[in-house]
């Protein structure tokens, strides 16, 4: 307040004239009220020099919004001049000129306001004399039909006359932002009054008009009343269709914000999935190392103990008085572990039924998830949960497989003691045997002249016969080391065809796997963008339905009022008619357009049970091919498994002949009678 009290007086000083004590009184006025906006002028006589200054001072004011300048006896010029200031003001927005008189000059200047003034909303021009000159009004009704911001405007008592109103009906027709005109005490008459009301069925923001005093017949006062509260109407159902619209557009918002939370919580499972996937094939990759490893201490273990044969058949043979006794022994042994292997074999039968009865447990729940199709994030879940039991499944036997494998270690480390405890007890004998040997030596020496050339010819005899056993045993020995090479060699090359088919198995069903989710996600896509369409289409025809109640609730007030006016003029039941048979048109128009969205509605239902169907039947046949992939594995492990036996039966076999061999080899025959 005080800068413009200031700006005032300065612009006073410069132009080299006193203030006015009247304006300055009222600013100071003012200063006192602190906050205040409001420029209150009225009943004060201002010069045209005042008005100039204050023009001037308006121009790039910012504090008042509001400038009350009612009853200060404007002259032409200073109306003008201040006028001119008031156009490139900013913040301005309620203006009072009543009682003034302008004229023409006057309302000149106020069309060059309206047209350039872009902040104004509410101007009082009541008992002023615009209409008294019609190329001035004719302006100024240019200026309100370009001005794009009036709201309120008050034109009582300025001598309107039906020209003047077909002037300003024009600027109607232009103007699309006035809501309140007041045309009271005016000399408007029939035409203006039939003017206005033409411009009415343009203008459609209009909602409040005052025409009384103006000489205009009561039935156009009707038609104009109507007219408005048609806008009236218009108007509030705008309003409560942009509000809904509002509402809609918020609900449409959260439900995408809503959707996009969802899919990033859904992608954030996808890649947990992934990264728990890559966990557990690494981790089964190194317990597949570990049990090549476990493999591999077998192999070194069963060439030990085939060292190990080798050195207790020299030392069988060495020590022939004793064979017979190690021959139970190795019998013993072998009965030990055949027992072993009925038993490990009946454990792991017993281990296969459980595990067949696991898979069909297993399959009988796939089975029953398949029904829930729908609940996909619960079907991932249960999958999960399945795949993580099958893995506790496959450690657990793999831990019972080692505990297995370390028993039989146990044992035969225990079958070595018990070895090497014989060959010690052997090797006393045997010192006690030549112990003997040479006390009978002693008591023979007599008798050994005698039997020396029998013994000769059977010594000679005997090592014959040794010379060809050692070269049979070294052609059983030939043959065995080629077969068990060529069995080596065999399992190693269907231990590398298994681990190349489980890497393919893999491969393959990590591929049906990503397409199966590639799939999911573009129908879960599809399904979520045939909602929103669905949901976008639903909320168009309720909007269309709500217009339309309200159309219908129009026509049934219009007919009602029809109903009381069949004795009016036939021109105006004529009009009335034609505006309805247009509006019933519209209707019927909307009508069809509603019913080709329901089309459109139904239509994308079907589409989307089509979709849902096809989803459906894909991931049936998605888990019959995981069934028929794990029966396939169940089948290749039994014939892994099957391989072993046959293995393990032909090295049993093996043995066995190379133990009935010993058994029944001469050595055994003669070795009693010494």
């Amino acid at each position: 307040m005080e800068e413009f009290r200031q700006a005032y007086l300065r612009l006073c000083k410069d132009a080299g004239l006193e203030p006015q004590e009247s304006v300055l009184a009222q600013l100071q006025e003012a200063r006192g009220a602190a906050g205040s906006t409001r420029l209150d002028l009225a009943g004060h006589s201002l010069s045209a020099d005042t008005c100039a200054i204050l023009g001037r001072v308006l121009h790039k004011d910012t504090l008042f919004n509001e400038v009350v300048l009612s009853d200060c006896m404007l002259s032409e010029e200073g109306a003008k001049l201040l006028l001119s200031g008031l156009c490139s003001n900013t913040t301005v927005k309620v203006l009072d000129l009543k009682g003034n008189n302008m004229r023409g000059t006057g309302a000149e200047a106020l069309g060059k306001l309206l047209a350039r003034n872009k902040t104004l909303r509410r101007l009082t021009l009541e008992w002023n004399a615009l209409g008294m000159w019609d190329e001035a009004f004719s302006i100024f009704c240019e200026g309100l039909g370009s001005n794009s911001c009036l709201i309120q405007l008050d034109l009582r008592n300025n001598q309107i006359n039906h020209q003047g109103a077909a002037e300003l009906a024009l600027a109607l027709k232009r103007n699309d932002t006035l809501q309140e005109l007041d045309l009271r005490w005016n000399s408007i008459g029939l035409l203006g009054g039939r003017s206005i009301l033409e411009a009415l069925q343009q203008n459609r923001n209009l909602v409040q008009l005052e025409m009384a005093g103006n000489n205009i017949p009561s039935d156009t006062l009707k038609a104009l009343e109507q007219s408005i509260e048609h806008n009236s109407d218009r108007q509030t159902t705008l309003r409560e269709s942009r509000s809904r619209t509002q509402v809609l557009a918020k609900e449409i918002q959260n439900l995408k914000e809503e959707k996009g939370r969802q899919f990033l919580s859904l992608m954030e499972t996808i890649d947990k999935q992934r990264d728990e996937m890559g966990r557990t094939s690494r981790t089964s990759s190194m317990r597949v190392g570990q049990l090549q490893e476990a493999l591999n201490e077998r192999k070194s273990v069963v060439n030990s103990l085939t060292a190990k044969l080798q050195m207790t058949e020299a030392a069988l043979a060495l020590s022939e008085q004793k064979i017979h006794n190690l021959g139970e022994l190795v019998s013993r042994v072998q009965m030990e572990k055949t027992e072993l292997k009925d038993r490990q074999s009946r454990e792991m039968k017993k281990e296969r039924e459980d595990s067949v009865l696991r898979e069909g447990k297993l399959l009988r729940e796939v089975h029953s998830l398949t029904e829930k199709n729908l609940q996909l994030k619960n079907k991932v879940e249960e999958m999960e949960r399945r795949c993580k039991a099958q893995q506790d499944q496959i450690f657990e036997l793999k831990q019972e497989l080692t505990n297995t494998t370390a028993d039989l270690k146990l044992r035969l480390a225990q079958a070595e003691e018990r070895l090497d405890s014989e060959k010690k007890r052997s090797k006393q004998a045997l010192d006690d045997m030549d112990n003997l040997r040479q006390k009978e030596v002693d008591h023979l020496t007599r008798h050994l002249e005698e039997s020396e050339r029998a013994l000769q010819d059977r010594i000679l005899k005997l090592e014959g016969q040794r010379i060809q056993l050692e070269e049979e045993l070294s052609r059983v020995k030939a043959a065995s080391m080629t077969e068990r090479a060529q069995a080596e060699e065999e399992l190693g090359k269907v231990r590398a065809q298994v681990r190349l088919e489980e890497q393919q198995r893999l491969t393959g069903m990590e591929e049906k796997l990503r397409a199966l989710r590639q799939s999911r996600d573009e129908s879960q896509v599809h399904c979520s963008q045939q909602k929103q369409t669905i949901a976008d289409l639903q909320a168009k025809n309720s909007q269309q339905s709500l217009e339309m109640e309200g159309l219908r609730r129009r026509i049934d007030e219009l007919q009602q009022e029809l109903s009381g006016k069949e004795q009016e003029k036939v021109a105006e039941v004529s009009r009335v008619r034609v505006e309805l048979q247009e509006q019933i048109g519209h209707l019927q128009a909307e009508r069809t357009a509603q019913g080709g969205l329901k089309e459109k509605i139904a239509a994308l239902e079907r589409e989307m049970k089509v979709l849902a169907s096809n989803h459906r039947e894909a991931l049936l046949d998605k888990e019959s091919e995981i069934s028929s992939l794990l029966e396939k594995l169940r089948l290749r492990e039994a014939e892994i498994q099957r391989m072993r036996e046959d293995e393990a039966q032909r090295a049993s076999f093996l043995q066995n002949a190379i133990l009935t061999y010993v058994q029944g080899s001469p050595l055994g025959h003669y070795s009693p009678k010494k």
